[in-house]
């Protein structure tokens, strides 16, 4: 049996990110992921899988010194924003109108997962176990993880960042409300005859959402969200046709586009764990909720999660150390509202671009024109994604 403070499972971003702040505050920590580290090699191609991380959030990673100076070259600015709709209805913002230097910046997952990887094996606060877990128990005071091989770890607290799949959150209990959208994402990169000029361009339409994310140089990166029976018929194209269905969609606004990475899909699905505290088990990041991807905001809101858990922890001196139950259910209070209002606004935008309606096509269009007008509203809007 080996006690240490805390107990992370899922070294993933969130997890990791976790897992650093706490072992900046003193804590000792066991983080147990089975699958491989992430690997990243500067002469690597794009990763297909891209975040657009909130400035906030971007602070969060600085301080964890996760990007070396050679990383910043892969790093890139959103300073601008444009969304059109069916039709002609459009909505335009930039960084300056919020009287910030960006909107976001788009990071890629190889290169995130990778670096803080190696700030997780650099600390003397964490501990890495690659074996996979098989029971959790808990009494009034610890938490007992037994893995495959026999290795027990005891703590005060557990921390489940084991992702949309968790096992924490099923092998202990937690009820989850999963709503499944019957949509695939579909992720791919291009290189493209114009440049970009740091502007993300997101399409609105009735059979999916397609979204272009600047890349260094004259790169992009797509998020295109679509049902089942599209995402089938586009990824039998041939890559010339698939090349082609992507920048019709995107108005050829950005000229002639060369595919220059694998497609990669994934299911979209929203989903939320009833409650995000149980006893000495908390979850976050994907484990406890999950958003569609139309406003690129999961892995924000992961962040986000860990940053406040870290904060309402502190350090150990509390009534029952880091599992103390006050402090959990006041970090489950901060985070419900953000969470519930951005799942509600995603899958409302879901439900509203997806209708077929001519009635809610008129709605939604007019109110995209005239949101585009009111500049109070637009700054609102702003700073209430920016957080």
């Amino acid at each position: 049996m080996i006690d240490v403070d805390i107990i992370v499972v899922g070294g993933g971003i969130v997890g990791s990110a976790f897992a650093l702040l706490m072992g900046r505050r003193g804590a000792n920590i066991v983080l147990i992921e089975p699958k491989p580290p992430a690997t990243f090699a500067d002469r690597d191609g794009y990763d297909h899988r891209v975040y657009a991380i909130t400035p906030k959030n971007v602070a969060l990673l600085d301080g964890l010194d996760t990007f070396n100076d050679a990383d910043r070259s892969r790093l890139t600015p959103i300073q601008a924003m444009r969304i059109k709709a069916n039709g002609d209805a459009h909505l335009e913002f930039s960084a300056r109108e919020a009287n910030r230097s960006d909107l976001a910046t788009i990071v890629e997952h190889r290169l995130l997962a990778a670096r803080l990887q190696q700030q997780i094996s650099a600390s003397q606060q964490i501990r890495l176990s690659a074996e996979k877990l098989i029971q959790v128990q808990q009494d009034d005071q610890h938490i007992t993880a037994t893995s495959a091989n026999g290795e027990q770890w005891r703590a005060p607290l557990l921390v489940g960042a084991d992702g949309g799949d968790s096992w924490v959150r099923n092998e202990c209990g937690f009820a989850t409300h999963i709503k499944e959208y019957e949509q695939f994402g579909l992720v791919a990169n291009f290189r493209c005859e114009r440049d970009h000029a740091h502007t993300a361009r997101q399409w609105f339409n009735h059979d999916g959402v397609l979204a272009w994310l600047p890349l260094p140089a004259q790169c992009i990166s797509i998020v295109w969200s679509v049902n089942a029976a599209r995402a089938t018929a586009l990824l039998a194209k041939e890559p010339a046709d698939f090349i082609n269905a992507v920048a019709e969609v995107g108005d050829y606004e950005l000229g002639a586009m060369q595919l220059i990475s694998p497609i990669g899909q994934f299911p979209l699905r929203r989903q939320r764990a009833e409650f995000a505290v149980r006893g000495r088990i908390v979850l976050i990041g994907d484990a406890a909720h999950s958003v569609h991807p139309l406003a690129g905001q999961g892995l924000n809101l992961g962040l986000q999660d860990a940053t406040v858990l870290a904060q309402n922890l502190g350090d150990k001196r509390l009534p029952e150390g880091y599992g103390d139950r006050s402090v959990l259910r006041r970090y489950e209070r901060a985070r419900a509202e953000p969470i519930a209002v951005m799942q509600a606004m995603t899958d409302g935008l879901q439900r509203l671009f997806g209708a077929e309606s001519a009635m809610l096509a008129a709605l939604r269009n007019n109110g995209l024109a005239l949101t585009d007008r009111i500049g109070w509203l637009k700054k609102l809007l702003i700073r209430e994604a920016l957080g």
